[in-house]
């Protein structure tokens, strides 16, 4: 049997399994990938609504990615919830110390759906630095919003941006990736089937990516696939919670 390349999820812990670090392994176990998994914070959240938010020392965090890092050979590395962009840079800085090459995919999640804030956005600035040090950020499209109206997207040679579409008005489930400052538009694969919307989707969409990425993927391709994962999920039933399959 082939080895599967190495991935770590840094992420929030969902106890509902529905994002964060549950929902990244569902979603690396099927795209053929090892999950290693750091908790960023412990949140007490169901599928409809976060309720309380605990974060972890930064250093325990680091510390946890240093270890991984030494024992298994990381491809790809995804970042989910994290407290501000301090928190952010010195993962980065972390996963590039133990490995210059491991692509690094960011989830830039600001607000839950249920509009509990996760980011402190008064450290927003500070991301002017660090944007560039990904590989590929993923915000929807009111997170991009955000970024765009603070001057901090990123120069698209040397990170790329995939907006996501499901939270616009036109051109719904339409997701933009622009990559040395080109813009691909990926379209659903088939608009006349059902999609429910899933807590947890953005957290799967980014998995899936990351998860091509560390299996020598390009970024157009791997985005591609990952769309594909995204949709499978949404269609996979009617309930909040969606459930993996290959």
């Amino acid at each position: 049997m082939q080895e599967r390349p190495y991935v770590i999820s840094v992420a929030g812990f969902d106890p509902s399994g529905g994002a964060g670090l549950l929902s990244d392994s569902k979603t690396f176990e099927q795209s053929k990938v090892m999950g290693l998994g750091v908790c960023t914070a412990l949140t007490l959240q169901t599928a409809s609504e976060c309720l309380s938010l605990e974060w972890r020392p930064l250093d325990e965090v680091t510390k946890a990615i240093q270890v991984l890092m030494g024992n298994y050979p990381v491809s790809a590395v995804k970042i989910g919830i994290v407290k501000d962009a301090e928190f952010l840079a010195k993962i980065i800085e972390t996963v590039k110390t133990g490995n210059p090459e491991t692509k690094i995919v960011w989830d830039p999640v600001l607000k839950s759906t249920s509009e509990f804030t996760f980011f402190d956005l008064e450290t927003l600035p500070q991301l002017k630095e660090t944007v560039n040090k990904l590989s590929l950020i993923t915000p929807n499209y009111n997170e991009y919003k955000v970024l765009k109206e603070n001057n901090l997207l990123p120069d698209t040679d040397r990170c790329s941006l995939m907006i996501k579409g499901g939270h616009r008005k036109d051109l719904l489930g339409t997701d933009v990736l622009v990559e040395k400052e080109k813009e691909i538009l990926l379209h659903p694969q088939d608009d006349h089937e059902i999609c429910f919307p899933k807590h947890g989707s953005g957290c799967v969409l980014s998995s899936a990516i990351t998860a091509e990425l560390a299996k020598g993927k390009n970024m157009e391709t791997a985005c591609k696939q990952g769309k594909l994962y995204i949709e499978k999920f949404l269609k996979s039933n009617s309930s909040l919670l969606g459930t993996h399959s290959l």
